[in-house]
């Protein structure tokens, strides 16, 4: 499907990686093309008249969207990847397998048997090859820690009590065969909310192990994750090691708080009461790393939309902190760069006004025009948070993005 639709000047892939998550729908789905109808591109101000339309709708949000959400917050660092602060559009082909693998089904506007023969003969995207690169940071070791010791003064002080801090590797006039690196990416670090994205010459590469917001019927959930711990070779040390997560007092602490954060936010477009907590650290295994994960839903109030679902819950708790809007003036104060659709989401909407919408995180990004090849990692600080600890953890993420150019 990928090797097919890698001719569009647009598209976005949703793939599960064969995780057997509850909560899904999809192996995979592949949005390709823009509906030659009119009014099939729109921004997020105007998603509720192209989902008003009655089709597949497909498409992304930047973090700094929140700049539109909460109009008193800025972002005062440069752009670099240059997504548009959304961008959602009806795609010209659907293509999705199910969960349960059976078939692959194809929605278009054009001739489906002639889309099937055209997958079906693609030929294979050549995943070597892949260039090797250096990777810079605004950011060194030093200024991170010092920042870190200031963040955890904040806390002390009252401003906020949890924070999301990240950090930014980049590699300029650097020339990747963007799918290839995706299929390098999704082989070494296989993730239930992978995707990979084109917009123009604008590029995502993303293995992210996060789910955002899914609504399924009435239901909404959000599946926040705080709580990392590194995989071990050997399976008792590694057992060993996500056991210590799972009883990790810090861990926990920071899990909960997000889980805090995130009912609040649900319980503003639910049904009154319907708020719950349907699973609290979870422990989740990743093939670099293990996650906590909590799982929170509501009814969502019948007069509530796609639109009112973002507003109240955007950005993702888990990328912030809380409270929200003091710990989003503290990220643009101390992080050194734009973290545009980094922390964002990218995602569909059903004809039926279902959605699920990840976390983008553990992704490159690449503007093809530029040459100019990025990714941001990083992890939530408290006030017991180890300086040194943290820039382990930010780069052991980092490593798993940096390994495949070396």
């Amino acid at each position: 499907m990928l090797d097919w639709a890698k001719q569009s000047g647009i598209l976005l892939f949703l793939d599960s990686n064969n995780y057997q998550l509850p909560h899904s729908s999809y192996a995979c789905l592949l949005a390709a093309g823009v509906a030659d109808v009119p009014g099939s591109v729109a921004a997020m101000n105007d998603i509720e008249r192209l989902q008003s339309l009655g089709d597949w709708v497909f498409g992304h949000i930047c973090y700094d969207q929140k700049n539109v959400l909460e109009p008193r917050l800025v972002s005062s660092h440069p752009e670099n990847t240059g997504f548009p602060l959304s961008h959602f559009f009806i795609p010209q082909t659907v293509c999705y397998i199910n969960r349960e693998q059976s078939a692959l089904a194809i929605e278009t506007f054009d001739d489906p048997d002639v889309i099937y023969r055209e997958i079906t003969g693609a030929a294979t995207e050549d995943s070597t090859g892949i260039p090797q690169l250096q990777f810079r940071s605004t950011t060194s070791k030093e200024q991170y820690l010092d920042s870190i010791g200031k963040l955890r003064r904040h806390i002390a002080d009252g401003d906020c009590y949890e924070i999301n801090y990240c950090n930014d590797g980049f590699s300029e006039d650097a020339t990747i065969e963007p799918l290839a690196v995706f299929n390098a990416l999704n082989k070494l670090s296989p993730a239930p909310y992978a995707a990979y994205y084109r917009l123009d010459n604008k590029y995502m590469m993303c293995a992210s192990p996060e789910r955002y917001l899914r609504k399924d019927g009435s239901q909404i959930l959000s599946q926040p994750i705080k709580g990392t711990a590194r995989r071990d070779t050997d399976p008792v040390k590694d057992a060993a090691i996500k056991e210590q997560l799972r009883n990790d007092i810090k861990e926990r602490a920071e899990n909960v708080m997000i889980v805090d954060l995130v009912r609040n936010d649900l319980a503003r477009c639910c049904e009154t009461g319907s708020v719950g907590v349907e699973e609290l650290f979870g422990i989740y295994s990743f093939p670099q790393v293990h996650q906590m994960v909590s799982t929170i839903t509501g009814t969502m109030k019948e007069d509530m939309t796609f639109a009112d679902a973002i507003r109240y819950t955007f950005p993702m708790g888990s990328m912030t902190g809380a409270p929200k809007y003091k710990v989003m003036q503290l990220i643009d104060k101390y992080e050194h760069c734009r973290r545009e659709l980094f922390s964002g989401t990218v995602g569909y909407i059903a004809p039926n006004g279902d959605f699920d919408f990840n976390v983008v995180i553990r992704s490159l990004f690449y503007n093809a025009g530029a040459k100019y090849l990025s990714y941001q990692t990083g992890g939530a600080i408290t006030y017991d948070s180890d300086a040194e600890k943290e820039w382990e953890e930010m780069r052991l993420k980092a490593w798993a993005l940096e390994r495949i150019f070396v």
